[in-house]
């Protein structure tokens, strides 16, 4: 009896070390590529960057897509953007979970994130921005129109995501991936969608052109409201114009992130 006893047991033990061995190895299989340094970089200016220009404070965020791995993204721990260091710069998948945790405070807004990688797969870079010139397009009935050809991209459509209509009554945070989503929907295929009584969400193919349009989105903002304040009519972009300005977009865009990174004192390699 004794006998089977000690063979059971060291069955059980195999077993269960041979379980490990498989969690072990599925869970290394599923963290993603070594990480290209040059992307954690970019990243680290595009915060520094929009955190100088404005857009961010103690309470907004940057993302890039993993271009080794579209199914994860890079977004800081919980932390200022201008207080950024490679060093903070976490992976996360598109379920808004990091790969390698180390008990770090997470932004509680990251789901913005994932959710729109999730059902856009044409973005790369995504900004969640609290910027005040954008709070009064989100309680008004006056929507944004593109006036200054920097911001040509509003001619697409800048939808206001209102958490009411769809959850009832909030603290107007983006806390799970439900709010996520919702805003991903409202957003569709825009460039950009106002959050009311609360900020804005801009999208990009790249880091230089989310910051960018994030930029220029603020701007176009301030000076529509400028505009307004004169009185008369206001002759915004033709719909032809934002077209042909759009397909240019990002053109010469080299020369304003070489600028803005010097801005913050990121050197950028000389052609």
């Amino acid at each position: 009896m004794r006998t089977v006893q000690t063979h059971s047991a060291r069955f059980i033990q195999v077993a269960m070390s041979f379980c490990v061995c498989l969690l072990t190895s599925a869970s290394l299989h599923a963290q993603s590529k070594p990480v290209d340094q040059t992307i954690v970089d970019e990243l680290v200016a595009a915060n520094k960057i929009l955190a100088a220009e404005g857009i961010l404070d103690g309470w907004g965020h940057v993302s890039v897509r993993n271009p080794s791995d579209p199914t994860h993204y890079f977004l800081a721990r919980n932390l200022a953007a201008e207080l950024v260091t490679a060093k903070d710069i976490m992976e996360f998948t598109l379920d808004n979970v990091p790969v390698a945790s180390k008990g770090q405070d997470l932004y509680t807004e990251r789901f913005i994130h994932g959710e729109i990688y999730k059902t856009r797969p044409d973005v790369n870079a995504v900004v969640h921005t609290h910027a005040p010139p954008l709070i009064p397009f989100t309680v008004t009935q006056v929507s944004m129109k593109p006036l200054y050809h920097r911001a040509a991209f509003v001619a697409q459509g800048i939808p206001v995501f209102d958490i009411e209509d769809t959850f009832g009554m909030t603290d107007m945070l983006i806390r799970n991936g439900q709010h996520g989503h919702a805003l991903a929907i409202t957003l569709a295929d825009k460039p950009a969608a106002l959050m009311r009584g609360h900020g804005a969400t801009v999208v990009g193919p790249s880091l230089p052109r989310l910051v960018g349009r994030a930029v220029f989105l603020v701007k176009n903002a301030t000076l529509q409201q400028q505009a307004l304040a004169l009185g008369g009519p206001i002759k915004y972009l033709h719909p032809e114009e934002a077209k042909l300005i759009e397909a240019r977009e990002g053109y010469g865009l080299g020369r304003q992130w070489a600028a803005w990174k010097l801005k913050v004192g990121i050197a950028s390699p000389q052609p």
